[in-house]
């Protein structure tokens, strides 16, 4: 499977990185090396370049380019959809504020 491949929020890990040399070695300097997890965050309207995360940033490809890296799907996780807003609550009331001085 190709990074072309993967449907939009899915993540997959880099198996190999493919192309002829100066693509292959850009790609490289980029961060996109095998073993890295990478997600399709999104496509532009008309479906090229690929928006992808990987190593906290966010960096567009176009598909011919997506299409020489092969990846492996990951399994898609169980999230809790409560899990992002858990950090919203409070386990203390908040103290009074002190005015004037």
């Amino acid at each position: 499977m190709t990074l072309k491949d993967l449907k939009i929020g899915r993540s997959g890990r880099v198996l190999s990185v493919g192309g002829e040399k100066t693509l292959r070695r850009r790609l490289l300097e980029m961060g996109v090396t095998p073993g890295t997890v990478v997600t399709v965050k999104k496509t532009a309207p008309m479906g090229d370049p690929v928006e992808i995360i990987l190593r906290g940033y966010v960096l567009s490809l176009r598909l011919e380019d997506a299409e020489k890296i092969t990846i492996e799907e990951l399994p898609e996780k169980n999230i809790d959809p409560r899990a992002s807003r858990r950090h919203m609550a409070r386990k203390w009331p908040r103290p009074p504020r002190v005015r004037g001085a």
